[in-house]
């Protein structure tokens, strides 16, 4: 049995290569085998980049609200007590509410060493919902 006790792993700032505006990464399973989780709050209007998961994703909301899209799909509301599920390779993005900060926790499997490919930076558009439109 291992323990890891809150706070004994440092938060980070998640990467502006990858996330628009200011988003806190707490990364408890990093390098721990195929399993990936994060724990990731998100500050009113932050989001990711359009970004896969080659075998998919769940979020499970715990705190605010949010957004999430995928690819050819409507932008959807997500608030707490929410699951949502990114099937394998599905293109998506995710994000806090524009006045509202949400956290989410994210968990993802590793393939061949990757839990994640990184995309292209969310359009305001794409955010506000008006691409799908």
């Amino acid at each position: 049995m291992k323990i890891t006790r809150s706070g004994d792993i440092a938060s980070s700032r998640g990467p502006a290569d990858y996330f628009t505006g200011t988003v806190r990464l707490d990364m408890p399973f990093e390098g721990s085998g195929a399993l990936t989780a994060a724990t990731v709050t998100f500050e009113p209007g932050a989001r990711t980049n359009w970004h896969t998961h080659p075998l998919g994703q769940t979020l499970l909301v715990t705190f605010g609200r949010g957004r999430v899209q995928r690819e050819g799909g409507a932008v959807e509301e997500i608030a707490p007590g929410d699951i949502v599920s990114f099937a394998p390779d599905e293109r998506h993005w995710h994000a806090a509410a524009p006045e509202t900060a949400m956290t989410h926790i994210a968990i993802a499997e590793k393939k061949d060493g990757s839990a994640v490919t990184w995309l292209e930076p969310v359009s305001d558009a794409d955010y506000r919902g008006e691409a799908a439109a």
